[in-house]
């Protein structure tokens, strides 16, 4: 059964850090460029961050650049996000993603379950 499990998700306090991790199991990741989403309730869920699998090359939107750090460790078969200087807008459920082919692209083949991450004083 293929499957993708989130964690490490939790309540943070403005400023600080949480590490996201997405563990495959039934495939392995490295064949596949793998994504991370968020979604809060009512709007529609957009990607964050997203690594290819051919040459790690990875991609971050506006509004987490220079804060977010997707990685993966193809041993562990886990892809990881390191949230650095979280703010309170930055609260929401977080997905990880498999895409269908080796590079970031909107075609998504399968989801994770999701993990809260909540920014708050």
């Amino acid at each position: 059964q293929l499957q993708l499990v989130e964690s490490g998700g939790g309540l943070v306090q403005p400023g600080g850090s949480l590490r996201l991790s997405c563990a495959a199991s039934g495939f392995s990741l490295d064949s596949y460029a793998i994504g991370w989403f968020r979604q809060v309730p009512g709007k529609e869920r957009k990607r964050v961050s997203c690594i290819s699998s051919s040459d790690g090359r990875s991609t971050y939107a506006d509004s987490v650049k220079g804060r977010f750090t997707i990685s993966r460790d193809n041993a562990k078969n886990t892809v990881y996000l390191q949230m650095n200087s979280l703010k309170p807008e930055d609260t929401a459920v977080y997905y990880c993603a498999r895409n269908r082919a080796y590079y970031c692209s909107a075609s998504i083949a399968s989801w994770g379950q999701g993990t809260q991450v909540t920014v708050s004083s």
